[in-house]
């Protein structure tokens, strides 16, 4: 893999980021020898503990005198007894909570002018957490590990689906929910309270009438993004084929009116939005395009 970023681009910088399972001579060498930048995390052991003596210390006592949590970062260089080959630079955080001392340890190729210790823990490393966060996602909450097929090609589809589904909410998230309460909202909470709901279909030779219940409780949040969405698809479209939504006017549900545009029926469902049919491609290469 990067070997073939490099040949696209040949300027790419390029950092290997993982936890203390990652932390290995073998990982460590290879990265060097492609000038591949990497931070790791490092378990904890008595020598370790022996280099960061006075942080911790320093720790509690701030965190006596003020009553919170006080953290300080501090780095030096390490090498194992007997597994690397050479020294390298830990960069280790000293923090004293209320329940007790939380010592980590970081071990990278970066140098200090270009990340400073604590930069370099707050910063970079702390963020593959919301990075494992977002994987878990969508092994979760869109079926991701649902592989359990006895054909890998059937395994693979499914996660494909699976990734396409993510790729779909997060352009959700990126064009259509900013700006209100679900902007920053998991996965499982946009499935389940704005897309998992009741609703008819109707297909005619031109649109996929989607009709839900008048008394959905997103229903106005429903309305306001599809029409974003409309309008943020319709720009980007590369082929100008537009995804029109539209809300149709609030109708009585005793005075239904026939036809392909009736807006309520004799069960009280409302007309929503109206999809073209070929409008599920175009969303898929704009959000490609973008």
């Amino acid at each position: 893999m990067v070997k073939r970023l490099r040949r696209t681009w040949p300027e790419v910088e390029i950092m290997v980021r993982g936890d203390a399972g990652f932390c290995r001579q073998e990982w460590m060498s290879w990265c060097e020898q492609q000038q591949v930048d990497d931070v790791f995390g490092r378990a904890k052991n008595s020598r370790l503990w022996e280099r960061i003596r006075k942080p911790p210390r320093k720790a509690q006592r701030r965190h006596a005198e003020s009553g919170h949590a006080a953290r300080l970062c501090s780095e030096f260089r390490y090498r194992t007894l007997h597994s690397w080959s050479r020294k390298r630079r830990v960069a280790a955080k000293a923090e004293c909570p209320r329940k007790g001392k939380n010592p980590r340890f970081v071990v990278t190729s970066l140098p200090a002018r270009q990340r400073k210790a604590r930069s370099l823990y707050e910063d970079l490393y702390r963020a593959r957490g919301e990075m494992e966060n977002r994987i878990k996602e969508q092994q979760w909450d869109l079926f991701a590990d649902r592989t359990s097929t006895a054909l890998m090609r059937s395994n693979q589809i499914r996660l494909y689906f699976s990734s396409i589904a993510y790729c779909l909410l997060q352009a959700l998230r990126e064009l259509g929910l900013q700006g209100t309460k679900m902007a920053r909202a998991q996965c499982s909470t946009i499935r389940v309270r704005l897309l998992k709901m009741g609703a008819r279909v109707r297909v005619t030779v031109r649109k996929v009438w989607i009709s839900m219940a008048t008394g959905h409780p997103a229903q106005a949040l429903f309305a306001a993004r599809s029409t974003a969405i409309s309008s943020e698809a319709s720009r980007c479209a590369a082929d100008g084929a537009a995804i029109a939504f539209r809300v149709q006017p609030s109708r009585q549900a005793h005075r239904p009116r026939q036809g392909p545009g009736r807006e309520f029926g004799p069960n009280g469902f409302k007309n929503v939005s109206a999809l073209p049919a070929q409008a599920l491609p175009t969303l898929l290469r704009t959000k490609t395009a973008t």
